[in-house]
């Protein structure tokens, strides 16, 4: 197998095309991009045949903007008879995937790839089946194997692959499915949810979403963000010149104050969590980021870099190795990590955590 099938927004395959060639050039991993405009996916065909495989292992998923989801491939299967579909795929797939703990059958996330969704799910108990009978899928689902991929780009004509269950996305189709709640205040909220699903690990929400942290919301009108920390039980500063929705407020643990987020300044030393989305040039964003994250008034934050018509991968790539400099230049150990989420637009959401403090090497527990 010698590709690599990224999943992508539609409209940015160039993007995700740009950051597979980049970052697997510095695994000294070679090859070139297959891009159709707004397919959903990019394919990587590498020009060793064992580099998909170190692609798949040693490109750390997490490190990814543009993908919503990576596996290893093999040739595309075409003209697949209406009548047997199921044997070529097992035949692909045999002696390249042994034991695979979960199957997803899966499609790009376009308009036009909607009926050929219905198909698949109900194509999936017979694969599965197929697949478990050929020794390629263990009989029960298992976590800790790989996950095998077959993927659809057209009636009739699919990848099929693997992916490591410790360095893919764990989402059917890279999108976690998330529900509007009604009394949100706006949809931009769903942006923030997906952002905590991405970012932070299931296991560490009790103590990383916390009951009673104290929360800051730069530019949070009408309050989509607020909304989700207050779900959370955390007190909340937010900051905008435009008013807060009601609901909130009346919950008593919504502060509002009127003014412009980039001006403001914090007056506690223990807020948890900084979030931003606020309508802004990517540098003018990041530069006020690296302000609070140097100046440790929160020790994590999320927030939105609104991206350029043109360069995007690269408007993003600059303004996250300033930020990841500035917080090196004070010795500041930091987790960066950023993706555009499936409820972005022209937009990524980045998350940073901060680590350590300067002084001494020692844990930073402000």
């Amino acid at each position: 197998m010698n590709k690599v099938i990224l999943y992508c927004r539609q409209g940015f395959e160039k993007e995700c095309a740009a950051e597979i060639t980049d970052k697997a050039a510095r695994l000294e991993v070679y090859g070139f991009a297959r891009v159709k405009d707004n397919s959903g996916y990019v394919v990587f065909e590498c020009y060793q045949p064992d580099d998909a495989e170190k692609l798949g292992r040693d490109l750390p998923f997490s490190s990814l903007i543009f993908a919503r989801q990576m596996f290893i491939a093999g040739e595309l299967l075409t003209d697949l008879p209406p009548e047997d579909r199921i044997s070529p795929i097992v035949g692909m797939l045999q002696g390249v995937v042994e034991k695979g703990g979960d199957l997803r059958v899966e499609v790009a996330d376009t308009n036009e790839s909607k009926e050929l969704m219905k198909f698949c799910r109900k194509f999936t108990v017979p694969l599965r089946a197929a697949l478990r009978e050929a020794k390629v899928l263990t009989n029960y689902e298992t976590p800790k194997r790989p996950v095998v991929h077959v993927f659809f780009i057209a009636p009739g004509c699919c990848y099929t692959g693997y992916s490591l269950s410790t360095n893919n996305s764990p989402f059917y189709m890279g999108i976690p499915r998330l529900r509007f709640p009604s009394d949100a205040p706006s949809r931009s909220t769903l942006k923030l949810e997906e952002a905590f699903h991405v970012f932070i690990p299931a296991d560490e929400w009790d103590e990383r979403l916390a009951n009673g942290m104290h929360a800051v919301d730069l530019g949070a009108c009408p309050g989509g963000w607020t909304y989700q920390l207050v779900k959370r039980n955390m007190w909340v500063a937010s900051v905008d010149n435009g008013p807060m929705a009601q609901s909130l407020m009346d919950t008593g643990q919504v502060t509002w104050l009127r003014e412009d987020g980039f001006r403001y300044r914090p007056t506690r030393s223990n807020i948890s969590w900084m979030v931003c989305d606020m309508v802004e040039k990517p540098a003018k964003v990041t530069a006020l980021m690296a302000q609070w994250l140097v100046n440790g008034w929160c020790r994590e934050t999320i927030f939105n870099l609104k991206l350029p018509m043109k360069k995007r991968y690269e408007e993003v790539s600059q303004n996250l190795a300033s930020l990841r400099e500035q917080l090196e230049s004070q010795g500041i150990a930091a987790q960066i990590q950023a993706r555009q989420l499936y409820h972005d637009r022209e937009e990524v959401t980045v998350h940073v955590r901060r680590m350590w403090a300067a002084v001494g090497g020692r844990r930073d527990e402000r």
